[in-house]
């Protein structure tokens, strides 16, 4: 009997999912909708990245993120996400202010804050680390320089 019981429950959970991100639709800077829920990278790390393109800690993250991007991904795969919270006449500066840096990142737009609520941001910049298995193993709110020397560590 408890063999049958722990079978049974063995089946049940094994279609579980536990997903680390939510069920939220955003557009990219090209007007594709994309489901933040489906974002994964082949069991590689995730950074996701809320800014805004008026907040200058934000663009001193990216800018300190972009210049070790390329070696982070060579070494660990990681593929970055960056979602911007602006609203209104804004929306408009975030593909030049991305295309301007010369930025390799996904960019999501979030105008509603509704992943921005679902993660529970409360401010900019605020960072996540998600690593191979979609669990969140990094939350960092601010920046300062140097701490994006702490993503590497949770990237591995």
């Amino acid at each position: 009997m408890k063999r049958i019981v722990f079978s049974l429950l063995i089946a049940l959970t094994a279609g579980v999912s536990f997903a680390a991100l939510p069920e939220v639709s955003l557009q990219d800077t090209n007007g594709k909708t994309v489901n933040v829920a489906t974002l994964t990278n082949s069991h590689k790390p995730l950074i996701i990245s809320f800014f805004a393109t008026w907040c200058k800690p934000c663009l001193q993250e990216l800018k300190a993120i972009d210049e070790l991007y390329e070696e982070w991904q060579e070494e660990t795969g990681v593929e970055m996400y960056i979602v911007s919270i602006d609203q209104g006449q804004d929306i408009r500066k975030v593909k030049p202010l991305v295309d301007g840096f010369g930025w390799n990142y996904h960019v999501l737009l979030d105008p509603n804050g509704e992943l921005k609520r679902a993660m529970n941001v409360q401010n900019v910049p605020h960072v996540f680390v998600i690593d191979s298995h979609g669990k969140t193993v990094y939350n960092h709110l601010s920046y300062t320089d140097g701490d994006e020397l702490k993503l590497r560590k949770y990237l591995k």
